[in-house]
């Protein structure tokens, strides 16, 4: 992680000063510039390309588990934890569905609203004059 930060901002600062910052050697840095990539590296790029492809393929909406049962369908070994991992380091996520929303009341409409003939007078003078429903859900006893 140090030795990419100071590969990245070479251009910026000199070599040894940000060597002695970090608190690593020159010959540190220099030698894992020359080493080659490691074999897990140059595998974890080819299947990121795969998971990539496999993600845009399905415009977006895979997540870890489709996009591994999408890859071992096509031949690839890689276990699913794998894969969730890669995606997860490289911000591959999946696009939500947007949620189904219950929408009871339509409020924006043209048709005649019912007067309000009780205007909030809860109170009859005599029997079948007034009727009330309650519509909230009962309480269950614990």
């Amino acid at each position: 992680m140090k030795f990419r930060l100071i590969e990245d901002q070479r251009d910026t600062f000199k070599v040894r000063a940000m060597c002695d910052v970090l608190g690593v050697s020159p010959a540190g840095y220099y030698a894992w510039r020359s080493r080659p990539e490691s074999h897990r590296k140059a595998v974890n790029r080819a299947l990121v390309a795969e998971i990539r492809r496999v993600h845009a393929a399905h415009r977006g909406r895979y997540g870890a588990p489709r996009v591994h049962a999408t890859l071992r369908a096509e031949g690839h070994t890689a276990s699913r934890s794998r894969v969730e991992r890669l995606m997860r380091h490289h911000g591959i996520r999946p696009r939500m569905r947007r949620q189904f929303r219950v929408r009871t009341t339509d409020s924006h409409h043209d048709l005649p609203i019912a007067p309000n003939l009780l205007e909030q007078t809860f109170v009859a003078t005599r029997p079948n004059q007034v009727w009330l429903a309650d519509i909230s859900v009962p309480q269950q006893a614990a």
